[in-house]
């Protein structure tokens, strides 16, 4: 790689190393001709066009299966009309498959009229809102879910995918004022709050008519990992599910132990049908990848260096793809910087030891794939939603192994990043085929009739799966709409007494004849008992509204959060609708999205924090990073309010200059978290003026 950096022409593409190990690059012909004879290269090749493959996942959730059906004004459902905003890194307009359907959009991040990814001259490059429009709206090689529907992209994320929350609601702003008919935002941070600004944002957005919908996060499988603004109460937020797909597994024999693959974000598929050769690679360092890693499979340990250096170094050794353990127990779903053309990907920490034993008996290994589809991805970001207590995601998605568009070609991500444009393409169509429905009404199609998914023998429980998998044949086709399509009872404590608490629901009748509804009564609990209606009648076209309570009694039960799924049933045909309550506050994150920086005015820093239920002790400690030394306490304050903390320090009160680890603590209600970052704090010391 170093002898063809020197040859000042040739620029290096793409990096291959799954079932070709080689460069793709571009040059001088007598340039090129020099590396061909260079005796590491084995052959050069003319690069040809090939034609990339239908995406699997849009038949999957039955977007085909309703393009036989007409609008109010006989067009076939292709998202024909309907304008989807794309809030993301921008588009490139110019790829074949969306130049037809973009619209044309606002770039929030240098203030023009040019939504166009970055490219590498301007930083470094992103491809994201790419990806995600070709989901939505691809028509041409690949097919989106809603190909005809018109793509608006506001570049609201800048180079290397960053932007901020007043980009983000400025966009979100935007989007209203051009009324699009949908937006979608796959991004989100790790904040779980409902007061977060862009799920405010989102929430208004809905109530101006847009059907706005938001990937839930990739912290996962964890609980509380959902993230804003994927907590808006009113936006569809989306987990990340698995289309049909074959899974890889390692063993070193026939009958030996199986070793489920997850692939990271940013590498290839794994797609050996061969045996391969895995070589111990330690933690990454250069040092430590030995010279026989080239041509064979790079085995790391997690821990002390960036995955993306990780996988960089083994490439620099000539490895064709890279196997991470995990440095604690259970497994992992990581993330790369950068897009790498080799596989990587995780497994467990016992996993990862148990190869490493066997490698100094025997290093080659083979490969079985097994067909999975419908689980969710370990990915996937959890809820519920802090204080609101409310059940998130709603739908679920597929966003494992997702092939789709970017600038120059084509390529295969994961992520709820790639759920959420399924579910925008979705509400695309079912705007056209039902353009007076409301946002409510559309969310309520997908939830009441998405598909639950199994984890075995037993149901996925709803703050992982939501309502289920989306089927937008049977969305579309939906005459019984039950909003809003999930409900929470909040929280009770010990203490309190018998207590009933009731929720309004609409049945709303979409069809041309009366209907017969029914709740099923749940499973008698002790301490717990549901008032439902009896059987009713709703007449064609007309809504009715109905009252459901829980009647319980906290210190009979447990502690802990129940969630499940209350039936109410059209004339025999159920629709699931997922619930919520919690006995004593849960054991969540205190502290979440804490950042530091330069503050408002000059000689100032800020710090910032969200406490999703207040604090009785807040404190930041100072350390010294190479020895630890406890350098002083950079702030303390008591009994903090629930919410988004902000607080300016002065150079006098901050009063050491330098890099500092910094420990970050919440104490509230006999419980403690702590945040461990590095605190920067510059010598110029100016603040932003």
């Amino acid at each position: 790689m170093k002898k063809i950096k020197k040859f000042s022409s040739i620029k290096i593409t793409s990096i291959f190393d799954t079932a070709f190990n080689g460069v793709s690059l571009t040059g001088k012909r007598e340039e090129v001709q020099r590396i061909a004879e260079l005796a590491e290269v084995e052959s050069v090749y003319p690069n040809h066009t090939y034609q990339a493959t239908i995406e699997k996942s849009v038949p999957y959730i039955g977007a085909e299966d309703i393009r036989s059906y007409l609008d109010v004004e006989n067009h076939r459902l292709t998202g024909e009309g309907i304008k989807v905003g794309v809030i993301d890194t921008g588009v490139d307009y110019s790829h074949p498959d969306l130049y037809r359907n973009f619209k044309g959009g606002f770039d929030l991040v240098d203030h023009d009229k040019d939504p166009m990814e970055t490219k590498a001259s301007q930083g470094m490059p992103t491809m994201h809102g790419t990806h995600v429009a070709g989901i939505i709206a691809a028509d041409g090689k690949i097919q989106g879910v809603a190909p005809k529907a018109q793509i608006i992209a506001y570049r609201a994320l800048g180079p290397g995918g960053m932007g901020t929350s007043e980009q983000v609601i400025a966009a979100i702003e935007k989007a209203i004022k051009d009324k699009v008919d949908v937006i979608n935002l796959s991004l989100g941070n790790n904040v779980n709050g409902p007061d977060w600004p862009t799920s405010l944002a989102l929430n208004k957005a809905v109530e101006h008519g847009i059907v706005a919908v938001t990937s839930s996060g990739n912290s996962g499988p964890e609980m509380w990992t959902v993230g804003s603004p994927g907590t808006s109460s009113k936006a569809i937020s989306v987990g990340a599910s698995t289309p049909p797909i074959k899974v890889p597994y390692l063993s070193f024999s026939t009958r030996g132990k199986e070793i489920e693959l997850t692939p990271m974000q940013g590498g290839q598929p794994w797609d050996y049908k061969r045996e391969v050769k895995l070589v111990d690679s330690g933690k990454g360092y250069p040092e430590e990848i030995p010279e026989n890693v080239k041509g064979n499979i790079a085995l790391m340990e997690r821990g002390t260096i960036p995955f993306t250096e990780k996988v960089f170094n083994a490439l620099e050794n000539g490895a064709v793809g890279v196997v991470i353990y995990n440095n604690v127990n259970g497994s992992f779903a990581g993330g790369l910087e950068v897009e790498f053309a080799i596989p990587v990907v995780s497994i467990s920490k016992e996993d990862g030891e148990y190869i490493k034993k066997n490698l100094k008996v025997n290093p080659y290994i083979h490969t079985e794939f097994k067909k999975i589809e419908d689980s969710m991805a370990d990915f996937s970001s959890r809820g519920p939603v802090t204080y609101t207590w409310d059940v998130k995601p709603d739908v679920v998605a597929p966003g494992v192994a997702i092939n789709s568009t970017v600038p120059n070609g084509y390529v295969s991500l994961q992520g709820t990043s790639m759920a959420a444009p399924h579910v925008a393409g979705a509400a695309a169509l079912i705007k056209q085929a039902h353009p007076n429905w409301s946002p409510e009404q559309i969310k309520a199609s997908l939830m009441n009739t998405a598909k639950r998914l199994n984890q075995g023998k037993d149901l996925y429980e709803p703050i992982v799966q939501g309502a289920g998998r989306i089927q937008i044949d049977q969305a579309v086709k939906a005459d019984t709409l039950v909003y809003p399509g999930s409900f929470s009872f909040g929280m009770f404590h010990n203490e309190d007494p018998r207590t009933e608490k009731t929720i309004t629901l609409t049945i709303d009748n979409q069809s041309s004849e009366e209907k017969e509804y029914s709740f099923e009564q749940p499973f008698a609990e002790n301490g717990l008992q549901w008032h439902l209606p009896k059987s009713f009648k709703v007449g064609p076209k007309e809504k009715q509204k109905v009252s459901i309570s829980l009647d319980l009694t906290p210190s009979i039960l447990k502690e802990g959060i129940y969630s499940k799924w209350l039936t109410i049933y059209e004339q025999g045909k159920p629709i699931h609708l997922p619930y919520l309550f919690v006995i004593e506050e849960p054991d969540y994150p205190r502290i979440m999205g804490f950042q530091f920086g330069p503050g408002d005015t000059p000689d100032t820093y800020r710090y910032e924090a969200y406490l999703p239920g207040g604090a009785e002790e807040l404190g930041i400690i100072l350390y010294d990073p190479d020895t630890l030394r406890f350098i002083k306490y950079l702030d303390y304050t008591k009994n903090i309010a629930r919410g988004l903390i902000k607080k300016q320090l002065t150079k006098e009160e901050i009063g050491v200059i330098g890099t500092f680890k910094g420990l970050v603590f919440v104490k509230y209600k006999g419980k403690e978290d702590t945040i461990e970052t590095i605190i920067n704090i510059d010598s110029t010391f100016v603040g932003n003026k």
